[in-house]
């Protein structure tokens, strides 16, 4: 039976926003509650022990609001909290709740952007160093090569807004030197951080235009839509009244005034 449950979306920040209104407009009609943690933000350089506690309690939290199926849009929280989430707190406390993340759904279909075989990946120092990304890939297809960046001052500069500025553009050149200087068979990258979307137009200015620049938005949208095919027990429970909520641990006020910057439209948020 129906009852009404909304789809849950977390990210550390703000950037998950960019997954969810990818998602929103494959899946438009269903129920949401995001919650941005941006009074802890940015989890790039945090250890995983604390990863790990700060997504289980957003994650606690979205359940307590009556959420039946978490995403987790933001690879630091999928690379370091997911796996023992989903292995050892559903099981053993919610075992009728589902928590998926962003990185296998990627994973799963990168092959289709690549004819050389080699691809690279940009992310935080946190989904870097996890090397959750080379493991993933290399599951599914041992035959790519996975080169990865990090990139700590890109997340720094898209919260600030000065992303699009001329003062960013060293950033910029500098991680995409340096992620190309790894091998010149690179024909594709992944940008493994949902805030790189916003840097997408500079980001196409400076690789070559043979590279693919991929953001996960679609992807992961449409990787949803699957599951919730495939799992008529979780999809059937789900509430369609279009109703989307919007929550932060930081400020409200400051909150709304950079969400849509990633939503692409204004929204109101609250308090958690």
């Amino acid at each position: 039976m129906q009852d009404n449950a909304p789809i849950g979306i977390f990210d550390s920040g703000y950037g998950g926003l960019t997954v969810f209104r990818s998602i929103a407009n494959q899946l438009p009609n269903y129920n949401y509650i995001y919650l941005g943690d941006n009074a802890r933000s940015p989890y790039g350089d945090h250890a995983f022990d604390t990863i790990y506690k700060y997504t289980l309690e957003c994650v606690e939290w979205l359940f307590a609001k009556g959420c039946r199926l978490v995403i987790l849009a933001c690879n630091t929280a999928s690379a370091k909290a997911l796996r023992t989430i989903q292995q050892r707190d559903l099981p053993a406390r919610y075992p009728d709740r589902r928590v998926l993340g962003v990185i296998r759904p990627t994973a799963e279909v990168i092959d289709q952007y690549t004819t050389t075989k080699q691809v690279g990946v940009m992310g935080t120092r946190g989904t870097v160093n996890s090397q959750s990304y080379l493991l993933e890939i290399n599951k599914f297809f041992p035959d790519i090569h996975v080169y990865q960046q990090s990139c700590p001052m890109w997340v720094p500069l898209i919260e600030n807004n000065e992303h699009l500025q001329s003062g960013a553009d060293f950033f910029i050149q500098e991680y995409c030197n340096q992620l190309l200087s790894q091998s010149a068979g690179i024909d594709c990258v992944l940008l493994a951080c949902t805030h790189y979307p916003l840097l997408m137009l500079k980001l196409k200015t400076v690789f070559p235009p043979h590279i693919n620049v991929l953001a996960q938005g679609d992807i992961v949208a449409a990787s949803l839509v699957d599951y919730l095919k495939r799992h008529p027990e979780i999809e059937e429970k789900l509430g369609r009244q279009g109703e989307r909520h919007f929550y932060t641990s930081g400020d409200p006020v400051a909150f709304d005034e950079h969400a849509s910057i990633f939503f692409g439209e204004a929204l109101k948020s609250n308090k958690m």
